[in-house]
């Protein structure tokens, strides 16, 4: 149902009726289903798991410190994980069927001679095909054995869980120990095999780094011979202390030379040698002998001056003292010349000794930079026979750690727990495949149930009424049975005054007020009933309506339908009586036409004789006189029409009435004939008053809907009544 705002409304309460109303189909069908589950569980095979458990532990191998040339060493996650797909490997499910021989058995083996079928669709369409071959019988029980293999690490620790499915609780444990065992087993054969190798890899190496050891010793031996090598080191040292040596003096010479070359290029510059000249150096006038002479040549000269005031210049003794004084002036000369030629020849000979040092101390250098090399070679060699001996003695040592100690040959895994016997199976669990089927087949009957309904297009109660047309439902006629012969058409149109049917009496009833509410704002004394298609209650309808408005005001039954008309027939009247088209033809036979029936407290107008143009007929200005005419005469006037979807007669008439009364048969119309019927009365401007559901299933509508419980069991109805 759509409300104002046009937006779809979910109407559960719906949904739930419809499962209410299939409740005992879904319990039932869930029943079955469960009962087949139940039945195919107990044909199962049961099969039992057996668990053993292994610690996996981390170690590392001692091959080599350069380090393990294999990679067995990790703590890491990798580590363990790699364990855990070992476990896994196919390598390792081979090992344990050739250890139990499992293609003996049957259960792992398909091509064992136990599971021959006597009779094979497949082999008749593909014919017998080659015999399997001995790996291809392996092969096949080494998938079957991994397929019920499951290993679980336990998180967080080093353990692992080692699973194993079989039809014998016996066999299962004790292929999950074999698998624990195996397992270990092939460790221990892969560290064998790694220590083997790693052997005859060091035996390898090991015979390369002695010759080569061996070469590097000769080369060094050979170098120190060469070079007269006793001690380097020695050597080095005494050269060392021989340049400290020559550096000390040559230092000591260089400064010799700088002191005396300052008065060399003094002396030099002087050019002559005089006195005057010498005695303008420092170094000359400050020596002790010219200082001892000059002092000579001052107490000569004092004689000289005290003298002369004495004597003449050609007194004896002042010629002495002049001649003295001359002489020692010489000699002052001559030690003035004999210092600067001294000064000279120091001079030349630091000079000389310093060069001599340079030289000295420049093939020391030389010296020590042959010493060096030297020893920068010898070094060399020392060092290449250093390195190999020190890798040959690894070698040696681990080749005899390998060789001798075996420590290689423990196991990184140990079984903690192993597999025990199962004393109940895990498979198959018959109580949740049971519930499981319950429970699935229960929501697949949910499911079916909506979608049948979903599917079903059909007017089933009052809910479908407002879903799908979307127009007000009047009331509700039930079902009382089944038409068997004329006489049961008859009693039903004779059901509101007759005996025995309070039920459906009280349904007019109903249909009767709710035409009275539906008119109280805009009076319909003249209602045309209608429906979608033939036999949908129509003409029942109609007369139990004008029945129960005959009780209370005068009421006139006309039949229009003038394709197949019925009412006659049904009531009981005479045949040949005129009717309607007789007072169309000849509006003067109107009142022979009325047919007064007092025991159903109405008047009746058949359709008398069937024109060959009803719609003409009826659209003729003759028939609206006479419905004029009877609306003076008549209270109500009820019209039984054709149907909707076989002509337009009713199309037509429901613009001559007040309203328009549609009837649909429950559980039979279909939604779309409902739904165009009704929209082509709204096309045509038609008022309809709403709808009437005929032969409605009471009893079950009643279980399934709570508007239709108990109304009808206060009057004692039953669909079991007899329709009449």
């Amino acid at each position: 149902m759509n409300n104002q705002s046009g937006v779809e409304v979910v109407n559960l309460t719906h949904y739930w009726q419809v499962v209410r109303r299939q409740l005992k189909k879904i319990v039932l069908f869930s029943l079955v289903i469960s009962a087949i589950a139940a039945l195919v569980a107990l044909v199962l095979t049961p099969l039992y798991q057996a668990t053993a458990t292994i610690m996996i532990e981390a170690e590392e191998a001692k091959v080599l410190s350069i380090e393990e040339v294999y990679g067995l060493a990790s703590q890491s996650d990798e580590y363990f994980k790699t364990q855990f797909e070992i476990l896994k490997s196919r390598e390792l499910a081979r090992r344990v069927v050739k250890k139990m021989k499992l293609t003996d058995v049957a259960e792992f083996n398909r091509h064992h001679p136990s599971n021959k079928k006597s009779f094979s669709l497949r082999e008749v369409v593909m014919g017998e095909g080659e015999p399997a071959t001995e790996e291809d019988i392996i092969s096949d029980t080494i998938d079957t054995l991994m397929s019920v293999i499951e290993v679980s690490p336990i998180r967080k620790t080093q353990l692992v869980k080692v699973s194993v499915e079989s039809k014998s609780p016996a066999l299962a444990a004790n292929i999950a120990n074999e698998i624990a065992n195996q397992f270990i087993e092939s460790q221990l054969d892969a560290k064998v095999k790694v220590t083997q190798q790693a052997a005859g890899w060091l035996t390898d190496r090991l015979g390369g780094l002695k010759a080569k050891l061996e070469e590097s010793e000769r080369r060094l031996q050979e170098y120190r011979e060469e070079n007269n090598l006793v001690d380097v080191e020695g050597v080095s040292t005494l050269v060392a202390k021989e340049i400290d040596q020559i550096t000390e003096k040559l230092v000591e010479a260089r400064s010799q030379r700088l002191e005396l070359e300052g008065t060399y290029q003094q002396l030099v510059a002087l050019g002559e040698l005089t006195f005057e000249n010498l005695s303008s150096l420092p170094s000359i006038i400050s020596n002790p002998v010219v200082v001892n002479l000059r002092d000579a040549e001052t107490q000569a000269e004092l004689k000289v001056s005290e003298l002369k005031k004495r004597y003449g210049p050609l007194h004896p003794k002042m010629i002495a003292a002049e001649s003295d004084l001359e002489a020692v002036r010489e000699s002052v000369l001559t030690q003035m010349k004999r210092i600067a030629t001294s000064i000279e020849s120091k001079y030349l000979v630091a000079k000389a000794k310093e060069t001599s040092l340079q030289i000295a101390f420049t093939h020391a250098k030389s010296d020590v930079k042959d010493i060096n090399r030297t020893e920068f070679m010898l070094n060399e060699y020392q060092r290449e026979v250093r390195t190999n001996k020190q890798l040959y003695d690894a070698f040696f040592s681990r080749i005899s750690e390998t060789t001798a100690t075996g420590d290689l040959q423990t196991a990184n895994a140990r079984v903690v727990d192993p597999a025990v016997e199962p004393a109940s199976p895990v498979k198959p669990k018959r109580k949740l495949i049971v519930l499981l089927a319950l429970v699935v087949s229960g929501m697949f009957g949910v499911a079916l149930a909506l979608l049948l309904d979903i599917l079903d297009s059909t007017i089933k109660n009052l809910d479908d009424v407002e879903r799908k047309l979307d127009v007000p439902m009047l009331g509700l006629l039930p079902l009382v049975g089944k038409k068997h012969d004329a006489g049961d058409a008859e009693q039903m149109v004779r059901a509101f005054v007759g005996e025995g049917m309070d039920g459906f009496r009280e349904s007019v009833r109903t249909l009767r007020t709710g035409l009275t509410l539906a008119s109280m704002e805009q009076p319909a004394s003249v209602i045309l009933v209608t429906s979608s298609v033939p036999s949908e209650g129509k003409t029942t309808t109609s007369t139990n309506v004008a029945e129960a408005f005959g009780q209370m005001e005068k009421t006139l039954l006309i039949d229009c339908d003038m394709r197949r008309p019925s009412v006659a027939k049904k009531l009981g009247l005479a045949p040949n009586v005129p009717g309607l088209s007789n007072a169309v033809a000849y509006p003067d036979m109107l009142d022979e036409c009325i047919q007064s029936r007092p025991e159903l407290g109405i008047d009746v107008v058949s359709a008398g004789p069937i024109p060959p143009n009803p719609l003409e007929l009826l659209g003729s200005k003759n028939f609206r006189d006479i419905l004029d005419t009877l609306r003076g005469r008549y209270q109500r006037i009820i019209i039984d029409s054709a149907p909707m979807q076989a002509v337009s007669d009713a199309l037509y008439l429901s613009t001559l009435v007040d309203g328009v009364v549609y009837v649909v048969k429950a559980d039979a119309t279909k939604d779309k004939l409902a739904q165009d019927g009704l929209s082509k009365l709204d096309n045509n401007n038609a008022r309809v008053l709403g709808v009437v559901l005929n032969q409605v299933n009471i009893d079950r509508e009643a279980k399934y809907a709570d508007s239709y419980a108990g109304y009808y069991d206060v009057y004692g109805y039953s669909s079991k009544s007899v329709q009449g």
